[in-house]
């Protein structure tokens, strides 16, 4: 019986020393791989990459949950100078997800485009001064005031009107014996715009008018004054704008590569924030044939209805048009996708299908089709690019100091990001 008591206990030992020596050695391995990976752990903000951290937290500008970056070393070394990683960690927390470029669809063949609300040129009419004067009395003072044919719209004082009249009221005393004297006189008001029932005032009365009344040619609503009270008036100048806004112009911004789905007579859809709810049809009514060399655009426009008076100049609008052209040969790519620069579009290719690797690659944009840009130049069919999360992507090639939106040279931001 001692003889097993003693094996028993010679067992315990054994299997206590063992566990000294192995097991401790282990757990002093795996903290110090654990601590390995923790110097190569860092956390940063999405939204702003100057923020680092090595542990977790919030972002002290913005408060939001920061996001684990893992450097590492030997991958970093196996990929290309402009590709760069990030963590499936890092990936889940942001919300990164990818497509496959593919050819466009047909239901997605809808353009869209932006434009603005502006008066109808054609129904916009200007009144000048026939003669020179003084504006004595302005009748009109305001953006938007309506008037009507035959208002008063200012009273003007001018020394050749006065000489003038004088030469009216004499010829009316004598307008049985020398007629065509009168005529001529009277013809020569007639000319200045003169209304009628002035000059028979003044032939009534005998009197000269120191100031003689304008009025205005057409209806409408004045879009611009061009004199102030008092102000000197020359022959020729303009006095103030009228325009009908019974009907008015859409004036939209279409690009170079874009012209060729586009023509005179077409229909197209506008709708407005101010009509929530309701299209509002219209047809193309011309295509400006000169190209504006900075925006690379041509304004396209178009003629509404607006009896209603519920379209104002200066308004936005969005119009939509469907494109009835095949381009099944054209890819497309969500709008979620593409980084726009103001200068240049970016996208993020995904390099690798087994690994999270990334990198920058500039694209030419086409139409945009409802929520999907057609891309022109820069991606094949078949690549895997980052369609949710690119802000975020964007920022982690920021942090190391590779291609980003605002960056097309990685070496002078990895050198600033070393120092």
């Amino acid at each position: 019986m001692k003889k097993y008591i003693t094996y028993s206990g010679l067992l315990i030992l054994g299997f206590l020393l063992g566990w000294l020596l192995f097991g401790k050695s282990n757990n002093i391995e795996n903290h110090e791989h654990h601590s390995e990976e923790q110097k190569h752990q860092m956390w940063t903000c999405s939204m702003h990459p100057s923020v680092m951290k090595p542990e977790p937290g919030d972002c002290p500008i913005c408060g939001m949950d920061l996001i684990p970056i893992t450097v590492n070393d030997e991958e970093e070394k196996a990929i290309n100078p402009n590709q760069f990683t990030m963590t499936k960690n890092a990936m889940a927390l942001a919300d990164v997800e990818t497509i496959v470029v593919g050819e466009s669809q047909k239901e997605e063949n809808n353009i869209v485009l932006s434009g603005l609300i502006s008066e109808n040129k054609d129904h916009t009419a200007t009144q000048s001064a026939h003669f020179d004067g003084r504006i004595e009395k302005l009748y009109v003072t305001s953006l938007g005031q309506r008037v009507t044919k035959g208002q008063p719209i200012a009273e003007v004082y001018s020394p050749e009107l006065i000489t003038a009249q004088q030469e009216l009221i004499i010829a009316a005393k004598t307008k049985k014996n020398q007629p065509l004297l009168y005529n001529a006189v009277r013809n020569k008001f007639k000319n200045w715009q003169i209304h009628t029932h002035q000059l028979d005032e003044i032939e009534k009365s005998g009197q000269v008018k120191t100031n003689l009344k304008i009025y205005a040619h057409v209806s409408g609503v004045i879009t611009e004054i061009s004199v102030d009270l008092g102000a000197h008036i020359m022959m020729g100048k303009p006095i103030l704008k009228v325009s009908n806004l019974s009907t008015v112009w859409a004036n939209f911004d279409v690009y170079e590569n874009q012209l060729s789905l586009f023509k005179v007579g077409q229909e197209i859809d506008v709708t407005t924030n101010v009509i929530q709810g309701k299209t509002i049809k219209g047809k193309v009514d011309f295509i400006d044939p000169i190209l504006d060399e900075q925006t690379r655009t041509v304004n396209l426009r178009v003629v509404l209805d607006n009896k209603n008076q519920l379209l104002k100049p200066g308004m936005f609008v969005e119009g939509m048009v469907e494109n009835h052209i095949e381009i099944s040969y054209q890819l497309q790519v969500p709008e979620t996708a593409v980084l726009w620069t103001g200068k240049r579009s970016v996208v993020y290719i995904k390099s690798e299908k087994e690994a999270p690797v990334f990198e920058l690659r500039e694209v030419t944009l086409g139409s945009k089709m409802g929520n999907y840009y057609v891309i022109l130049e820069g991606l094949e069919k078949g690549e895997e690019i980052v369609s949710k999360g690119t802000f975020t992507v964007d920022a982690a090639a920021q942090l190391q100091g590779k291609k980003s939106m605002m960056n097309h040279d990685s070496n002078s931001l990895e050198m600033h990001m070393n120092h």
